[in-house]
């Protein structure tokens, strides 16, 4: 009989920004083996998801190209900031939200 080595499930932090669906799954695989990276990750993601939500949801009333586009801007320059840190498995908070992130989602 063989021993199973603990999976290295890293490759989640990854998926945890790639839609809510994503960081809905990362965080269910990830909640029998913990992995503090992937945690990290889930958290980050998931408060970007929901922040862009209801503020896309507010920032869409009030049909202006040059609100919408920073906005989406904004939001993609820190999905792509989250996503490199995942792939150097570096836990860098994304700017200006990721701490506020990390002490709302603390339960998960």
């Amino acid at each position: 009989m063989q021993e199973s080595k603990p999976k290295n499930n890293d490759s989640l932090a990854i998926v945890a920004y790639i839609t809510l669906i994503g960081t809905i799954v990362a965080f269910f695989l990830n909640r029998e083996n913990r992995n503090t990276l992937v945690t990290f990750h889930i958290r980050q993601a998931l408060g970007l998801w929901l922040l862009q939500m209801v503020l896309g949801y507010f920032i869409g009333a009030f049909d202006s190209v040059m609100l919408s586009t920073s906005f989406w801007i904004f939001f993609i320059v820190l999905f792509i900031y989250g996503i490199f840190s995942a792939v150097g498995k570096k836990m860098n908070a994304v700017p200006i939200l990721g701490p506020f992130f990390q002490k709302l989602f603390a339960s998960i």
